[in-house]
């Protein structure tokens, strides 16, 4: 889990993972398209990513293609955001049947 809270701490990565989700499998090629930095440093963003398994890889041909793998984020929501989500909703709850019912 660490790996992922690192991968995903950077900006740049955050926006390739947005690019990957708006349209996945893309080369690092279709990758570099508007970002202001070097192809060597996108690679060594993709890189991160693939350690943290955020993204999958698979050659085609002479490219190299980048899948998003949601899996690692899925488990970060279900481990530390869905459990405070719990709680605020239960409060929610509460508040809601109080002001139904005044006696309670």
């Amino acid at each position: 889990m660490h790996d992922v809270f690192r991968a995903l701490a950077d900006p740049i990565r955050r926006d390739l993972l947005d690019r990957l989700y708006k349209k996945d499998g893309q080369s690092l090629g279709q990758l570099c398209k508007s970002l202001s930095i070097r192809r060597q440093s996108v690679s060594q963003h993709l890189e991160i990513l693939e350690e943290a398994n955020l993204i999958l890889t698979l050659k085609r041909g002479r490219e190299k293609m980048h899948y998003l793998n949601p899996a690692p984020i899925q488990e970060i929501s279900e481990r530390w955001l869905k459990k405070y989500e719990k709680r605020r909703l239960q409060a929610l709850q509460e508040l809601k049947e109080s002001l139904e019912d005044p006696k309670k």
